[in-house]
């Protein structure tokens, strides 16, 4: 017997929450235990029922969507927040998902993609439509740029070269036939900058330079699988 999803309601529009309700319990495996109608009921709801899932509006009176998204999370329950919106992706995804929410629909794709979205998210992964993945990849590279300056300043501009280089695969002696330099000299500003960023391994830079954007879109893949052979 597939076990219960609970349900609450964040919406201060009533009738789309009869709507939403009668359309949730017509699935055997779903139930709606409790509504909300502003950010502060959504979170005190969650609290005191401890749903499995809350389906959220961000725009409701009081603290809003967003904020009741990271309140309900930082409860510490495993509560999911899936986001139900007429906005962008574009505008709230990435807010949303530093917030703790499990995914976004659409209201205008309710019909389709409600339920889908619930029992993903209710299995503890992240119902995204295919064209936000870019958008959250580009997101992060963005933001990831923005959380480690301090370590690419300190490097140098010929340091940066070698670290792209080697993130990218190649070798100390080819990446000194590229930047003229000989391999024992490519060696020791590897070995430098390393120990700026405080990396230990190969496959470590290769994570660094992806979360920064230093490596390449296109040299991902193949960097990647030679590191790590």
């Amino acid at each position: 017997m597939t076990e219960c999803i609970r349900i609450i309601l964040a919406d201060d529009h009533p009738i789309l929450r009869s709507g939403l309700k009668a359309l949730l319990e017509l699935e055997p495996e779903m139930k709606v235990v409790g509504e909300g109608s502003t950010g502060e009921q959504a979170v005190e709801r969650a609290a005191s029922l401890r749903p499995d899932v809350v389906i959220m509006d961000l725009e409701m009176p009081g603290i809003g969507g967003l904020e009741a998204t990271r309140q309900i999370r930082a409860l510490g329950y495993g509560t999911k927040v899936l986001v139900l919106t007429s906005h962008a992706e574009a505008d709230f995804l990435l807010p949303v998902l530093d917030a703790g929410g499990s995914g976004f629909v659409q209201k205008t794709n309710v019909q389709d993609d409600l339920l889908e979205a619930i029992r993903v998210v209710a299995r503890d992964e992240v119902f995204l439509y295919p064209h936000a993945v870019g958008m959250l990849l580009q997101g992060y590279r963005s933001a990831g740029r923005k959380r480690e300056p301090g370590p690419l300043d300190e490097l140098s501009e010929r340091e940066r070269d070698v670290l792209s280089l080697t993130a990218e695969g190649y070798s100390a002696t080819e990446i000194g036939r590229k930047l003229f330099l000989s391999p024992k000299t490519v060696e020791t500003y590897r070995s430098r900058l390393m120990h700026k960023l405080n990396l230990h391994h190969r496959a470590d830079l290769i994570r660094f330079a992806l979360r920064t954007g230093i490596l390449r879109e296109e040299a991902k893949e193949p960097a990647i699988c030679s590191a790590l052979r």
